[in-house]
């Protein structure tokens, strides 16, 4: 079975956590798949391909009942290991033979990972931004009509900044573009890190790119931590669910939520009005376009995705 095409065996975030409430079907959608989501009889989270083995509708049109998701076609059952607990009208039925499929998922600290494949090798690996239990963190979403590789390599661009949010995070670098700015990528167990030296500016600008579709901003005030995870969430060829996640020290109560959610969404559509007008809308290999010495890393994501990811199946 190919499935997750261009979207390789491996571990991405698709939410918060507070999305997956007891007694409730969450579906989204990942690659083109659609991943019905639970939690099982003991609260634990559970993904399943959100399509009955029987006839391939929507497990998510049915219920869930005592951690079971009932088909609402034929009333078929499956549990969240995929396995087989009741087919209606058949107590014959060699149930083993008739299963779901399965996907992994894990709940870290707030937010729900799943593995783009039925079997996971290794455990997610969060950074250690988003293992701190000082931090708060504030979840949010939203959905951009682009590929998600013009998405993720936007993520990864510093030059773009005093352009695209000159009015928000790109008014300190405003200038007329004839300084030289040094862009540095250095790849990392995790993906890469990229830092960039600004002349006339004390503070520089640090990103880690987490393969393969996330990224993280540190930009930590003076003796505070203010970090910024953003995740290009692939549905479909040509929609991107922009997941992001902000972990801080202060402003801690949850009464403070909406204010970080109000300044990521508008930092957030400075970045979808452009990102949504690209031709094509698919990164295409490097050659294709014109590059300067300050596109090494989304170059080297490039690289990676060439390589790695397009046109790979879990």
């Amino acid at each position: 079975m190919a499935m997750f095409q261009d979207f390789a065996n491996v571990w991405t975030i698709i939410g918060s956590t507070a999305q997956l409430r007891k007694g409730h079907l969450l579906s989204v959608r990942v690659a083109a798949e659609r991943i019905v989501l639970f939690r099982d009889a003991s609260g634990e989270p559970a993904a399943l391909l959100d399509r009955c083995p029987h006839r391939g509708v929507a497990l998510s049109l049915g219920k869930l009942c005592e951690g079971v998701v009932q088909c609402p076609f034929h009333g078929w059952q499956f549990d969240g290991t995929g396995a087989n607990r009741n087919v209606p009208w058949n107590p014959d039925a060699k149930k083993e033979l008739l299963r779901a499929t399965s996907l992994p998922v894990r709940e870290l600290n707030g937010l729900l990972w799943l593995h783009t494949g039925p079997v996971a090798a290794v455990e997610p690996l969060p950074s250690e931004t988003m293992l701190r239990p000082d931090l708060a963190c504030t979840v949010q979403s939203a959905r951009w009509s682009t590929h998600w590789t013009r998405a993720m390599e936007n993520m990864l661009d510093m030059p773009h900044l005093p352009f695209v949010h000159r009015k928000t995070i790109g008014r300190q670098m405003a200038s007329a573009g004839t300084e030289k700015m040094d862009v540095r990528w250095t790849p990392t167990p995790a993906g890469g890190r990229i830092e960039n030296i600004t002349p006339g500016r004390t503070r520089q600008t640090r990103l880690d790119f987490h393969y393969p579709n996330s990224m993280e901003l540190v930009i930590d005030p003076p003796g505070r931590t203010l970090r910024i995870v953003a995740v290009c969430l692939p549905e479909l060829a040509g929609a991107t669910r922009m997941i992001f996640a902000t972990y801080h020290s202060f402003a801690k109560s949850r009464l403070f939520d909406p204010l970080f959610r109000l300044a990521n969404r508008r930092i957030a559509r400075e970045d979808k009005h452009i990102l949504e007008s690209s031709d094509p809308p698919e990164v295409p290999p490097a050659a294709a376009e014109r590059s300067v010495r300050t596109d090494d890393p989304t170059l080297a994501f490039r690289k990676l995705y060439f390589e790695t990811l397009k046109g790979t199946s879990a």
